[in-house]
């Protein structure tokens, strides 16, 4: 298999990690994220193809817009309908699917729980996480909780177990490309994130006062490989680019996914492909009484996976930064206790 030398894109103005605390911030008028929009489909018809355009995007943006991504869109509507559902029950019980001290890893996670690393303000939303089903005694089952399901909405469990699935297909489909565009064999990914420890989000931002402090989710990176997000179609959510400094909206067309790096796979690749700081805004004055909806798919590797830097990202300009490797299982909870779901 061809290597090949890579670098990080240029910056021109900004260097490093940049995670600001921008205090409250709503939206206004943000300008527009030229990330592409690209087709899931074309990828078997001209897999090297769409492997350059949405690696090329990644390392440009961290971030890709990718439609016709093949979730069923009926599991889609099902999926909203419950979710909807779910956040809908009274506070007390949803509550008791809570775990306390279990780091939000499955089951629901309170309104006001999660905060971004390094901000001042908690983040202002719910969410409730849904994790890969393992068989009984399964070599994994000391480091994967098992699920929690709820006793309503009718159809939960097998609905989200059928969206997991489906993400799950999808997510390997993008790393086979990811893998292309670094020049790795397309299935190099397949034994990292076989009984990977992916996690589907639900996500609520319930309705917020005018005079509300902080944002609905604050300036942060993603832990994970890549992270597949749909209902990105509210307005809401901004990257911050790399290459000026200035927070852009992203707005993705109806149906389609939005598709982001985390800092697995920044760390993996050398910071070639970045994991790109972004935020979800709280929404004019006018529509903070309104709920907000999303599924992310953090899609990560299996707990003894080893995060050691690919060879090829590694070059005189862009000498190895990460020496020593670490495992998917230790750097994972590192960050959970960094951002307040596990406590010291």
């Amino acid at each position: 298999m061809r290597q090949a030398c890579f670098a990080p894109a240029p910056v021109r103005h900004y260097v490093g990690r940049i995670t600001p605390d921008p205090g409250p911030v709503s939206m206004l008028d943000t300008p527009l994220a030229q990330v592409p929009t690209l087709s899931l489909a074309d990828q078997a018809a001209d897999p090297e193809g769409f492997a350059q355009r949405f690696g090329g995007s990644f390392q440009r943006f961290g971030f890709a817009i990718v439609a016709d991504h093949g979730i069923p869109q009926d599991l889609i509507d099902r999926a909203w309908s419950q979710t909807e559902a779910l956040f809908k029950l009274p506070d007390e019980e949803k509550r008791g699917y809570h775990t306390p001290g279990g780091g939000g890893a499955r089951g629901y996670t309170p309104f006001k729980t999660e905060i971004a690393k390094d901000a001042s303000h908690v983040d202002l939303k719910e969410f409730w996480h849904v994790g890969r089903e393992l068989p009984e005694g399964h070599r994994f089952s000391d480091s994967m909780a098992p699920n929690v399901w709820p006793s309503r909405p009718e159809g939960f469990r097998q609905t989200f177990l059928d969206l997991f699935t489906a993400f799950d297909r999808a997510g390997d489909k993008l790393l086979s490309a990811i893998a292309r565009y670094l020049r790795l064999a397309p299935d190099w990914f397949d034994p990292a994130v076989r009984d990977g420890n992916s996690v589907l989000r639900l996500l609520h931002y319930p309705p917020i006062p005018a005079d509300a402090e902080g944002v609905r989710a604050g300036a942060h990176e993603d832990i994970n490989l890549i992270t597949l997000l749909l209902g990105a179609e509210e307005a809401g959510l901004e990257l911050l680019d790399r290459q000026t400094g200035q927070w852009m909206a992203i707005k993705p067309p109806a149906d389609a996914m939005v598709v982001n790096v985390g800092d697995m796979l920044q760390r993996l690749t050398n910071h070639v492909l970045p994991s790109t700081t972004h935020r979800v805004v709280n929404p004019p004055p006018e529509r903070r009484g309104h709920s907000r909806y999303s599924m992310p798919f953090f899609l990560h590797p299996a707990p003894d996976f080893l995060i050691e830097t690919l060879p090829a990202t590694i070059t005189p300009d862009n000498p190895n930064r990460y020496p020593q490797p670490i495992t998917a299982h230790d750097y994972l909870h590192e960050r959970l206790v960094e951002i307040g779901l596990i406590k010291k």
